[in-house]
């Protein structure tokens, strides 16, 4: 029955489910017997990438998301100078510093206020004197 439709139809429309690797490799599966009951390559045929909506479950870990294609490098380098950042960040909280973009009230050393102090002093005596 559906290499009857497959025969039959002026077009198709494979649909995958982008949260869903299998699925596309299922989507593969189906153009190339479409192509084959068919006996033809130049079937109108479009692809589509269904459940877009649920690519924001990543956000449920609470971290950086990145789309990536290791043969066409798209962003596999943001995704490892975003790790990067990740880790320093973690480092400089670690520390009490604070984060990139981040202002913290600048606070002296014990030193420096107590060589203040000092100064103050010393200063008040010589005017004194």
């Amino acid at each position: 029955m559906r290499d009857q439709y497959m025969r039959c139809g002026e077009g198709f429309l494979i649909c995958y489910s982008v949260t869903d690797r299998h699925s596309f490799q299922e989507a593969q599966e189906y153009r190339k017997l479409i192509q084959k009951v068919r006996a033809s390559e130049d079937t109108p045929l479009v692809l589509i990438g269904n459940k877009f909506d649920l690519q924001m479950q990543p956000r449920q870990f609470g971290c950086p998301f990145y789309e990536t294609s290791a043969a066409l490098r798209t962003y596999v380098d943001d995704a490892f100078h975003t790790l990067v950042r990740e880790i320093r960040s973690k480092e400089r909280k670690k520390l009490g510093l604070p984060s990139c973009g981040e202002r913290k009230p600048h606070r002296h050393s014990k030193w420096w206020r107590l060589r203040s102090i000092f100064a103050l002093v010393f200063r008040r005596k010589r005017h004194t004197s």
